[in-house]
């Protein structure tokens, strides 16, 4: 079972770890280099298109690290910790995606660019935030489950 289940995690875990690492990098500093009109449609083009897979990669995360965690396939406690912790970072940003970074996304797409409301510079300034915690979080998570996977090697 352990064969199954550890690859899946590494791959959900890693593909959210790496989009988000990907917008530290770039992704979020290219947007904040953008004027406001051009920045309004960058951002919902990509919203809309992460808003999809990331949910996928993050709670496949969670319930994979769960399952790890209860000592589905084996594993002593220092892994199965470490799964736990992974499972708790990963939660954590599957909240703040849910409650803080997606119902931006998704208003971003409703905002005119000509029209802007009083608040924008400060929603802008605050997604970017907590996108920066998120990622920390989910790289958190990941180098977790690659400690948890060391053990068991």
């Amino acid at each position: 079972m352990l064969n199954v289940l550890a690859p899946l995690l590494l791959l959900f875990n890693g593909l959210a770890a790496g989009v988000l690492f990907g917008t530290q990098l770039g992704g979020f500093p290219y947007l904040a280099s953008l004027p406001t009109d051009r920045y309004v449609h960058a951002h919902a083009f990509f919203g809309q298109r992460y808003d999809p897979a990331m949910p996928v990669c993050l709670l496949g995360t969670v319930v994979l690290d769960a399952l790890l965690a209860l000592g589905v396939g084996g594993g002593a406690a220092p892994e199965r910790t470490l799964f736990a912790v992974a499972g708790v970072l990963a939660a954590a940003t599957a909240l703040i995606s849910l409650t803080k970074n997606a119902p931006v996304n998704r208003w971003m797409r409703t905002v005119d660019p000509d029209d802007l409301p009083a608040d924008f510079q400060h929603t802008r300034d605050s997604w970017g935030a907590w996108n920066r915690r998120r990622s920390l979080l989910t790289i958190a998570a990941l180098v977790a489950n690659c400690a948890a996977l060391g053990f068991l090697l």
